[in-house]
């Protein structure tokens, strides 16, 4: 039995149109859900195991306002196996199940003093600064998807609309994404910037381009932890990530609840 089959057999009746995939600072979103049913990955044949502090490994499926939708309650990134694609079959299992939309939410470090620690930004555009793929060996001209509108502009007003009515400051930008697990360098840093970079974090861009390549419109969001190496005193660790993170998470899920409340897809 594959993962779809488990999940039509646990919930014959659900219909998501909308999966969420949760980051670093974003748990609590989990705790909205009305009437959630969770899933460990691990009875879900393919999909992967987190091994990150911070990222749980559970679908929950539930309602939010009138959504019926699905949240995977943390991701396996590159960095963990070197492998680019470790989301594609969960990814696309979900698709497959009927989601049309992947929000997708992060935590990143800022290269802009507007944006300081603990803003939330709505991505623009991204820069796959490795070059990796997760559609690499796929076959067939699907495989050149543009990337063009990679995070759906309508959905982009939608959010921004959202964030007007929470009185919330929403920012916008480009986010830049390097593998890791290492943090990068002040140069590296500094190279981001000029080539137009707002933000950088660890995933997010894979995930972006399997949805993309299935046909899912993608919306994310950057929570901003830290301003990036070199760009102030703090010394960065992933257990500063993981304190600042959840110093801002209320605010954060706040948002992107209202977000998928108001949105029209």
């Amino acid at each position: 039995m594959n993962a779809l089959q488990v999940l039509r057999q646990r919930l014959p009746l659900a219909r998501p149109r909308i999966a969420v995939i949760l980051g670093t600072g974003w748990a609590d979103l989990a705790l909205r859900v009305k009437d959630p049913l969770r899933i460990a990955y691990a009875e879900l044949p393919g999909f992967p195991l987190p091994g990150v502090p911070g990222h749980a490994s559970d679908l929950v499926w539930g309602r939010i306002g009138g959504h019926e939708l699905v949240l995977l309650t943390g991701r396996q990134h590159t960095y963990e196996t070197g492998d680019a694609n470790s989301m594609k079959l969960a990814l696309r299992t979900l698709y497959e199940w009927g989601c049309e939309v992947l929000v997708q939410t992060n935590a990143a470090g800022s290269l802009q003093a507007h944006i300081p620690a603990g803003s939330l930004m709505v991505l623009t555009d991204h820069i796959n600064f490795s070059q990796r793929s997760p559609l690499i060996g796929e076959t067939g001209a699907e495989r050149f998807v543009s990337m063009v509108n990679a995070y759906d502009a309508e959905l982009r007003t939608q959010a921004l609309s959202a964030a007007d009515v929470l009185g919330v400051k929403l920012q916008s930008g480009v986010y830049a994404w390097c593998v890791g697990p290492q943090f990068e360098t002040p140069a590296e840093i500094r190279m981001f910037a000029q080539m137009g970079a707002d933000a950088v974090g660890m995933s997010t861009v894979p995930e972006t381009i399997i949805a993309r390549h299935a046909g899912m419109r993608v919306l994310a969001f950057s929570l901003l932890t830290n301003m990036a190496a070199g760009l102030s005193n703090e010394v960065l660790s992933h257990r500063h990530t993981l304190a600042q993170a959840q110093a801002a998470s209320g605010p954060a899920c706040a948002l992107l609840e209202q977000v998928i409340v108001g949105m029209e897809i």
